[in-house]
């Protein structure tokens, strides 16, 4: 036991923990120079604004950027962009990004999508156009024709042809109601008195 104590107290021991210590510090400051300059560290790019942009521009942009790019699959068409432009990018602008990292983007379809037109024949008008909102059309005008049931839907127009349930428009088509007013068709009287 006296034997280790004095090899610890050696003058052999203590160089080979000097040497020791030396090598682990190149070995550390080697490594994070390295690492440094391997994975650009402290080096960034800041994310430009694609926003409104055109698929073709920002593929340019984002190759002077040094970045890369993915598109996902289109967005609910947005009237406040251009057709087939940016919506959304993530990160987004301004963030700060190493080079070649992956931009995601959403893309504006070229319209809205389409819905199916609910059956709303022989419905009233309040309920017509509640079915009518929840799937994301809207009442536009609400025309009166004789027939006996008031306020019942009889027919379905979009720009002025006929429609019928089941039929697809674009989301946030204007809709017309042709409602019965309450009174009887002239025809139906003629019939009766016919008859």
């Amino acid at each position: 036991m006296k034997n280790f104590f004095n090899f610890l107290k050696s003058r052999t021991f203590l160089i080979q923990i000097g040497l020791a210590l030396l090598v682990t510090v190149v070995l550390i400051f080697g490594v994070l120079k390295w690492l440094k300059s391997t994975t650009n560290h402290g080096e960034f790019v800041e994310v430009p604004d694609f926003s409104k942009l055109s698929v073709m521009e920002m593929r340019k942009s984002v190759e002077e950027a040094g970045l890369r790019y993915e598109v996902l699959d289109s967005a609910n068409y947005d009237p406040e962009y251009p057709r087939f432009s940016i919506i959304t990018q993530d990160p987004p602008a301004g963030t700060k990004v190493k080079a070649n990292r992956k931009i995601y983007f959403a893309v504006n379809p070229s319209g809205y999508k389409k819905v199916t037109v609910p059956n709303i024949i022989q419905v009233t008008k309040r309920n017509a156009s509640s079915m009518l909102r929840a799937v994301g059309l809207e009442v536009q005008r609400v025309t009166y024709i004789d027939q006996l049931g008031k306020d019942m839907v009889y027919y379905i127009k979009h720009k002025g042809k006929d429609v019928k349930p089941g039929d697809k428009l674009p989301k946030t088509s204007k809709i017309e109601l042709i409602c019965g007013n309450g009174s009887i068709p002239d025809r139906a009287i003629i019939r009766a008195d016919s008859e």
